[in-house]
């Protein structure tokens, strides 16, 4: 992580009372994350999809793994 989103995360994190550790994104997940975006804006011709469809991956995220969450995104192309 760069040090901007290093930041953003610990703002994160305090607001949420959580850990920051929680909110760790590692190298697996980034890419993944940064493909479904990049599927989100390309497909659909909406370049805001990106961040929208992300934060939905995220409040997903718990009860299905990322990338079972990412595999059902892909299936949509």
């Amino acid at each position: 992580m760069d040090a901007w989103l290093t930041q953003a995360r610990d703002a994160v994190a305090g607001a949420a009372g959580k850990p920051s550790a929680e909110l760790e994104i590692g190298d697996e997940a980034a890419a993944n994350l940064l493909d479904l975006a990049r599927i989100a804006a390309h497909e659909s011709g909406e370049r805001t999809n990106a961040p929208l469809l992300c934060y939905m991956i995220g409040r997903a995220e718990g009860t299905a793994s990322l990338d079972e969450l990412a595999e059902a995104v892909r299936g949509l192309s």
